[in-house]
């Protein structure tokens, strides 16, 4: 499973950071953090709003443009080691230069560079996806919507929204995604992980999302299912996040089977891999356990995956004959 050539769609890079990455900066920084790790060293929640503060008290030691480049090749390392020959990482200007357009550049070239380095250096191609804070609120997200429209390009790609999803509603964020769309920017949207199959429908509805952050709890309602098939609406689905923050028991009780069964075009990814104990050869392998899923189920969804990807026909095509080797 480690050795498949492996398509990630859907990875925060902040959530991404090594624990000993950020225990490391934070002794560097002389901040103490010792509150947010257990006994073992891993990151210490209890539940998902507890695992969004924890999640910004690790990014609090994130400073400056040299902090993040070393951050995107700790996290593409990783990456590689399990096989991911093409990622997509969430970025927030909102921890990246506080919304400023001339800070977030610099905070973007640094994380660009690192990635261009890593692709010389360890054959991963990453892309990244700005992201609002949902729970930052609309007028942030609206300066955010403007940091990505100023810097979209062939490494920047998309545009979405993170964050608590029970606060506020698609349409509050309207105007910074009209604002990222007409930039040239491809559109995703965290949707239907803690919201309902309602407000799947709203997010599709307002926003018109290429494809959903998790998306699994569509399974609840399955003319909705049945729809997102026919749109070919992508859902970027991280089971282990799922089980590991409660809202599924195990891998085995994972809508992911069924909606691929029924012709949902879903993806894998791990979303905060350290702080959910996974990596993409994990998500494989208990993939495999739970539904017997075997090496042509998963090319298939990699290339599935990588047709879903927000890069340019050149990289895709490159891409594509790595998942074929």
């Amino acid at each position: 499973m480690r050795e498949l050539p492996k398509v990630e769609l859907h990875l925060h890079l902040e959530g991404a950071a090594p624990p000993g990455f950020i225990r490391g900066l934070a002794a560097e920084k002389k901040v103490d953090l010792s509150g947010i790790f257990d006994e073992r060293g891993h990151y210490r929640y209890r539940d998902f709003p507890d695992f969004l503060k924890v999640y910004e008290a690790a990014t609090s030691v994130l400073h400056s443009p040299e902090d993040y480049r070393r951050l995107t090749l700790a996290v593409l390392e990783e990456s590689a080691a399990h096989g991911v020959v093409y990622g997509e990482t969430f970025l927030s200007p909102d921890f990246c230069g506080g919304r400023d357009v001339g800070a977030w550049r610099e905070y973007l070239h640094a994380i660009s560079e690192a990635a261009a380095e890593a692709e010389r250096v360890m054959g991963i191609t990453l892309r990244g996806i700005v992201t609002c804070i949902r729970h930052f609120g609309p007028e942030k997200a609206r300066e955010t919507a403007l940091c990505a429209a100023e810097t979209a390009g062939d490494w920047l790609t998309g545009f979405g929204i993170a964050g608590d999803e029970k606060m506020l509603a698609p349409k509050d964020f309207l105007w910074a995604f009209d604002c990222a769309r007409e930039a040239g920017l491809r559109i995703t949207a965290h949707s239907g992980e803690w919201g309902g199959p309602e407000t799947i429908r709203d997010t599709l509805r307002v926003l018109d999302p290429e494809r959903l952050g998790h998306g699994v709890r569509a399974i609840e309602d399955l003319a909705l299912v049945d729809d997102l098939a026919e749109r070919g609406t992508v859902l970027e689905v991280c089971p282990g996040s799922n089980v590991a923050l409660g809202l599924y028991p195990s891998f085995r009780a994972h809508p992911i089977h069924d909606l691929d069964r029924r012709g949902v075009k879903v993806t894998i990814s791990t979303d905060d891999p350290p702080f959910f104990h996974t990596t993409m050869t994990r998500e494989y392998e208990e993939l495999h356990r739970a539904f017997d899923w075997d090496e042509g189920q998963f090319r298939r969804i990699a290339r599935q995956s990588l047709d879903a990807a927000f890069c340019d026909a050149d990289t895709k095509a490159r891409i594509a004959k790595l998942l074929e080797g």
